[in-house]
């Protein structure tokens, strides 16, 4: 049993730490750079049989844990929402470094259900970068879309209409053409073999689409120049980014591949590459840290929580607190079985028959695909329409 508790309350450029003992006075108060060396002899100087804390997991924290990691400590993490709650039942009603570091030492001290920390899998570390930069290209591009749109329903409504702008051929057709008189001078026989030479798929079909519209509008709006440069500009961020997703998508794809569960998560029907590669990345791939397929469930937002109180019982509700990217996965990855695995749908249906609502429905098929996914990671097999067990019989 550790004879010392720490908290680290990490920040931007300084990290506070706070030991304190069993009855939980404080043994020591510190402020240290987050560059290393510091932080590195206060750890030295606490001596090994230390309990750690600390209330961020990568980030800023990331050298502080690797720190901790390479001198044997064990760390464990508690959320800022946690310390922010447990603050309260503190003296004082100030707040400061200080003081957060040091509920972070008391509540490691109280408390047996933290999280610990352990080394990270380095593919598992690398997809989490490669998934984390891109979420953020798809946010960009989704911002980028609807400003195109904007921008375009200003001076052609008719043409943003009629087209899907997440696909290539309209962005690359709105590079050249952003108005209908544009349009209507080039003729719809030009404009298909200019679309052709720029390898759009269906040329013919988004030529035909884009002279009706621009048949149906004669009229020049104020402004329309200058808006149509923005639409050109937009629509050639747009494919920039969706070139850097697509070269992101191999890159994610090659590493993913190198982890020893690719071929279990992937043959989950609905889990494909990318889905498959940001579970890992919400987890860890690290099963044994939840113990069971009920957390990993309420870690991932799709199992229910009780809400009783008196002789109310049986009432559930949503999770306010889980793992918003782990549930995304799970979410997603159902909507994709129902259409393509038998089995999901006919799930699906039955809850629907049941009065369930689409997406009650959704949560439900997606919480027992967890129980599914964890027996599979545990038995390290692959998904099979009928278990072993059946042909057994």
């Amino acid at each position: 049993m550790a004879a010392m508790w720490a908290g680290i309350d990490a920040g931007k450029t300084h990290y506070h730490c706070v030991a304190i003992d069993e009855s939980g006075r404080r043994l020591r108060s510190r402020r240290v750079a987050n560059d290393g060396p510091e932080l590195l002899t206060a750890v030295l100087a606490l001596g090994n049989e230390v309990a750690w804390g600390i209330d961020l997991a990568d980030g800023g924290a990331a050298l502080a844990v690797t720190i901790l990691f390479n001198h044997a400590q064990p760390v464990h993490y508690i959320s800022g929402r946690a310390i922010h709650r447990a603050s309260e039942s503190y003296r004082g009603e100030g707040k400061t470094d200080a003081k957060d570091a040091a509920v972070i030492a008391d509540q490691v001290r109280v408390r047996r259900d933290l999280h610990p920390l352990r080394t990270g899998d380095e593919t598992v570390t690398d997809l989490k970068i490669l998934t984390g930069r891109r979420m953020d290209l798809v946010t960009d591009r989704t911002r980028t879309v609807n400003r195109l749109r904007a921008q375009l329903t200003g001076i052609f409504p008719g043409l943003e209409r009629a087209l899907d702008l997440t696909n290539t051929g309209p962005l690359v057709l709105l590079t050249g053409y952003q108005t209908p008189a544009s349009l209507r001078r080039t003729g719809k026989k030009r404009l298909e073999t200019w679309l052709r030479n720029r390898k759009v798929w269906h040329a013919d079909r988004l030529a035909e689409t884009a002279w009706e519209a621009a048949g149906r509008q004669h009229t020049s709006l104020p402004g329309e120049k200058l808006t149509a440069q923005m639409v050109h500009t937009l629509a050639r961020e747009v494919t920039a980014l969706n070139q850097q997703v697509a070269e992101l998508d191999k890159a994610i794809e090659a590493r993913f591949r190198e982890h020893r569960d690719f071929e279990v998560i992937t043959s989950m029907p609905g889990l494909g590459v990318i889905l498959g590669a940001e579970f890992l990345a919400a987890t860890d791939g690290d099963m044994t840290a939840f113990g069971t397929a009920d957390r990993l469930a309420g870690f991932g937002g799709v199992a229910p929580v009780p809400r009783d109180s008196g002789k109310i019982s049986g009432n559930l509700r949503r999770p306010r607190r889980y793992n918003r990217r782990l549930q995304r996965v799970f979410y997603i990855s159902a909507l994709f079985s129902i259409r393509h695995c038998d089995e999901s749908r006919r799930f699906y249906d039955c809850k629907r028959a049941e009065g369930k609502r689409h997406i009650q429905a959704v949560l439900a098929l997606a919480r027992r695909r967890v129980n599914v996914l964890w027996a599979l990671l545990r038995d390290g097999r692959t998904y099979e329409l009928v278990p072993p067990t059946a042909h057994a019989a």
